[in-house]
């Protein structure tokens, strides 16, 4: 006969354990099911909880529950005192309520019609008020100040709010998404953008999704700040602000678990749950709150539920049979979202209706105070108690979940599928809102305003109010006005020359990987006494990959619980070792994870005052392709930083296959303008590119932005650099290597990064085997040519009665009709970005199409990018000129087999996989 065992784990509580004492069991069991019996199960339930709650309290270590009743986490006994005048802060809402939806409403008048989004600010008025008056501290603040992440869509309260405080005028307001028509400057970004304008936004937070994953980075850079000695950042707090939709994007519920693991208290996030994304509900047949719940308690998250607004506490206080608290329960987000928008007598009818106790729970309310029963985020008391909760929270990020109704306050928008849409309002429909909110405008002024800018009016009660004078007051008193980005850093004093003089020197007898070149560099700024503790290196899980493994016993990972366990290498020389004062950030398999901790150190100078120099080394496939969002949200955000993209091109990692071939990051890196790229192909670049790039990122007049480097895993020769080197053309792009001597027909060769040998080794065989003379050329950056031209262009175009500008790869190239042949480990579209500014025939080989797993050799020779590939389209382009018989070309051809993988399966390729 076969025993059922129990699983150890049921529900989230051990069952198969000894019983110590068996009789004392059987007596709590006894009394619950008297309880049971005399009580009903809602007292049961209730009590069970009770007890839940009071051993997590204790830290006895049950399991929290997945989720819990549909109702506020905080009771209203538990309600701290509400310290603000609660009449001046709703008429300021109403001030900023009434700008924000006539500042979008105005830029979408007839004729200018530019976008604009009304209701999301609307819904979550009362959960940003309740944050400036009371909890965001400002720049100013002896801690160091708050970094809030305010939700995009909200922009226009953001700047109503602004205008009050006189730090944006009113025809500014008026030129809402108008940024360059009236001069540059002069009007507001829609969405926070710190690039478009520096001083006043701090983060990027719109239809990106990286609001979250972001702001969790954040939070753990500030620890990490803190833990290296670097600020003292334990005064500040990261707030975020998401949208209830906005929480199906992966990276905003992605990374949850790591504000878990590191217990970020210094995290609160404000999720606006009014139920709808753009085209409905959000989760209509379900309960989004619910759902997201279960999914920040399952993290280890501390979860605080505000729902319901002070008029329903009466209601719940008599719900001694738990009826309405189930209906609660019950009830669908879609059916919540109707009951948003009809009248109290549907509302009795429908959810207090079907049960007799219900209805008559409410019989002694009209129909219209059904009606304005609230919702908990509209609720300034209730959102306060969340706040201040949030605050005190030891040992978790804490997740506030306000239910608000979308459109809040405007009847026109109010609970709408369409309201994410609507951005114009009527002239009845904004006087309908002015009376909602008690506004002292006028039908003349507002009918008069109208005739005369085809909108409402702005109002502003005067700087001298009591409403101008409380809210200053409070700004004040938290240290300052927000948001708003300030940047307070030194230049850094960067390393010598000297530093860089082991790379200039060459490989000697020995190959060399550019990747193994870039890290050598790197560890010497580590070792430098001014920048080296600045340095954040960062990568998912591949610093072994990299040969950056040397570094664990030194630098250590940054862990702020430090290393709690016996390392299974510790008695190994390069044992892997953890601390909460170490330097390497080790983000996993998380690509998104490691550009939010590049993102938030690259950011450092302006959010903490304290220029950090990430330094995030990836798979080059891994990088651009994957986190192109993220990417440009550090640009937006003007961060700054160097960018590693190990193992690049595609054919230099073949073994890996497909997935990992990257043949067009250089084309993703060339439509970010922030992003600077290189694609070097020996030691010495790698030195003068990035000395450069410290000097623009962190010297005296420090540019925002990005260096990019390609590099690879393949061993190469690494020549010395010659003498009187043209440093200028490493850092324009583009230098002369080797001229082409003697007589005969002539070309000239151009390659980047690793396809350089390929056209050494082809001028070698177009001299010994065709009598052909090659030119060589080095391109370090086909990007920075592309863009120096078309920035000439442009230049001429605006200025025609000025000398025109001469492109720097023309410039460069000028003086010669030789035929140019231009290869790369990349697709052609790369080096064709410089096509229009080459003189003469130009020709380029690249590796269009996807990788595959296969030798170096066979790979190149299948996309004929290799040496042979060369000297064939070399000696094409000089038939093709008349300069040699065409024969020649097809004896080439045949002779090389560069159509044929099979032609090179015996070469042996030197140097393994990554």
């Amino acid at each position: 006969m076969t025993q059922n065992t129990p699983s150890v784990i049921h529900e989230g509580l051990p069952t198969q354990l000894p019983d110590i004492d068996p009789g004392e069991t059987q007596e709590w069991i006894d009394s619950f099911d008297a309880m049971l019996e005399q009580r009903g199960r809602d007292r049961a339930r209730y009590v069970m909880l009770r007890l839940l709650e009071r051993a997590r309290q204790t830290q006895v270590g049950v399991p929290a529950l997945r989720s819990t009743d549909y109702i506020n986490t905080i009771p209203p006994e538990r309600e701290p005192w509400f310290p603000g005048d609660e009449d001046v802060e709703r008429r300021i809402r109403a001030f900023i309520r009434w700008n924000a939806a006539v500042m979008v409403s105005a830029a979408n008048r007839k004729g200018l019609e530019v976008g604009g989004h009304i209701a999301t600010y609307q819904s979550s008025a009362s959960l940003y008020e309740v944050g400036f008056n009371h909890f965001f501290r400002g720049k100013d603040h002896p801690g160091g100040g708050d970094q809030i992440f305010i939700q995009g869509h909200a922009s226009p309260g953001i700047y109503a709010r602004a205008f009050l405080e006189g730090r944006l005028n009113e025809e500014q307001l008026f030129r809402f998404r108008q940024e360059v028509q009236h001069g540059t400057g002069a009007g507001l970004s829609s969405y926070p953008h710190p690039r478009l304008m520096p001083d006043f936004w701090e983060f990027p937070t719109v239809s990106m999704g990286l609001t979250g994953i972001n702001s969790i980075y954040q939070a753990r850079f500030n620890r990490y700040l803190h833990n290296r000695g670097i600020k003292d950042t334990s005064q500040q707090r990261v707030w975020a602000f998401l949208g209830d939709g906005e929480m199906a994007e992966p990276e905003s519920l992605g990374a949850i678990r790591v504000a878990a693991r590191e217990e970020l208290d210094n995290l609160v996030w404000v999720v606006n749950c009014n139920l709808q994304q753009l085209d409905g509900p959000v989760t209509g047949n379900g309960k989004i709150i619910q759902e997201l719940e279960a999914n920040f308690r399952g993290a280890g998250w501390n979860v605080i539920k505000v729902i319901w607004g002070r008029e329903w506490d009466e209601l719940l206080a008599r719900d001694v049979d738990g009826v309405l608290v189930n209906q609660m329960n019950s009830t669908p987000d879609g059916a919540f979202q109707t009951f948003s928008v009809e009248s109290g007598a549907y509302n009795r009818e429908h959810f207090f209706g079907p049960d007799p106790r219900l209805r008559a729970m409410v019989e002694h309310m009209t129909d219209r105070q059904i009606e304005k029963l609230p919702r908990g985020g509209h609720d300034y008391r209730k959102v306060y108690a969340a706040f201040d909760a949030a605050t005190k929270q030891v040992g978790q990020p804490t997740v506030i979940l306000a239910k608000t109704i979308k459109g809040w306050t405007i009847e026109a928008l109010e609970g709408k599928n369409a309201t994410h849409q609507m951005k114009k309002l009527t002239q009845d429909d904004l006087k309908k809102f002015r009376d909602r909110l008690y506004l002292p405008v006028s039908d003349h002024d507002l009918e008069k305003a109208y005739e005369e800018t085809g909108t409402a009016p702005f109002f502003h009660p005067g700087k001298d109010s009591p409403e101008i004078d409380y809210m200053m007051e409070r700004r004040r008193q938290l240290g300052g006005p927000l948001p708003q980005r300030v940047d307070r850093s030194k230049p850094l004093k960067l390393p010598g020359d000297s530093v860089y003089s082991e790379l200039k020197q060459g490989g000697g007898k020995h190959k060399v990987a550019t990747t193994m070149a870039t890290v050598r560099l790197l560890k010497d700024w580590m070792k430098d006494p001014e920048i080296g503790k600045r340095i954040v290196p960062i990568a998912p899980d591949e610093y072994r990959t990299f040969g950056m493994d040397s570094m664990f016993p030194s630098a250590k990972v940054y862990d702020p619980a430090g290393q709690q366990y016996e390392s299974v290498d510790r008695k190994l020389l390069l044992a892997y070792k953890m601390s909460p004062q170490g330097q390497l950030l080790h983000e996993g398999i998380s690509e998104a994870g490691a550009m939010g901790s590049a993102i938030a150190a690259g950011s450092s100078y302006a959010t903490h005052g304290e220029p950090m120099i990430p330094f995030y080394i990836f798979y080059s496939m891994f990088g651009f392709q994957r986190t192109g969002d993220s990417i440009w949200a550090m640009a937006d955000q003007m961060s700054r930083g160097f960018l590693i993209g190990a193992t690049a091109g595609r054919t230099t990692l073949t073994g890996e296959g497909l997935q990992h071939a990257d043949g067009h990051s250089p084309l993703i890196a060339a439509t970010n303008p922030a992003v600077v790229h290189y694609d070097p192909a020996f030691a010495y670049e790698v030195a003068h590119i990035m000395q450069a790039g410290l000097e623009r990122m962190y010297g005296e007049d420090p540019d925002n932005v990005i260096y990019y480097l390609t590099v690879y895993n393949e061993p190469v020769d690494q020549p010395k650099e010659p003498d009187n080197v043209d440093v200028e053309g490493i850092l324009r792009g583009l230098y002369w290597t080797s001229s082409s001597e003697g007589d005969g027909p002539k070309v000239r060769l151009m390659a980047s990064g690793v396809a350089y040998p390929w056209v050494e080794e082809a001028k070698r065989i177009l001299a010994d085997e065709w009598g052909v003379q090659a030119e060589t050329w080095s391109v370090t950056s086909w990007n920075e040519l592309a863009r120096d031209a078309v920035a000439a262009e442009e230049w001429n175009l605006l200025h025609p009665n000025e000398a025109p500008r001469t492109p720097y790869v023309a410039e460069k190239l000028s003086g010669g009709s030789e035929p140019v042949v231009a290869v790369s480990d990349y697709m052609r579209a790369v080096p064709l970005q410089i096509a229009r500014w080459v003189p003469g025939d130009y020709r380029v080989l690249g590796a269009d199409g996807f990788g595959f797993a296969d030798t170096r050799p066979a790979a190149r020779r299948f996309f004929h990018i290799d040496a042979q590939s060369v000297v064939v389209q070399a000696l094409a382009a000089l038939a093709d000129a008349g300069q040699i018989d065409a024969a020649k070309v097809k004896e080439a051809f045949d002779r090389y087999r560069i159509d044929d993988p099979t032609a090179v399966a015996g070469v042996k390729q030197e140097g393994g996989d990554a």
